[in-house]
């Protein structure tokens, strides 16, 4: 079972739009792709989950921007800082949707 020189290539890819059809095939394409993007992102998400956790801070994205600014430099702005994620935490948590258990 040697290496497939072009000829073969070609023939390979006439079968496959007879056997298909060539209506079918970029349908076919892109599920493909959306399979493999699909793939991808959860073996991602799966290697983010089981890394070890370096940075505790929460996703910038997610943290408001007034909170985004507060430098904490003492001990007590700290405390402030941790007590004003907390709200906005409990906020956005209320505010989502909760799931119905059947």
């Amino acid at each position: 079972m040697g290496e497939f020189s072009p000829s073969h290539w070609l023939i390979v890819g006439i079968v496959v739009v007879l056997l298909f059809g060539s209506k079918r095939l970029p349908d076919a394409a892109r599920a493909l792709g959306r399979s493999m993007r699909i793939l991808k992102s959860e073996t991602q998400g799966l290697r983010d989950d089981t890394a070890p956790a370096a940075d505790t801070a929460p996703d910038a994205a997610f943290v408001p921007d007034a909170i985004q600014r507060a430098e904490p430099d003492t001990a007590q702005d700290k405390r402030d800082l941790a007590a004003r994620l907390r709200e906005e935490a409990a906020r956005i948590e209320s505010a989502a949707p909760t799931a119905k258990t059947t």
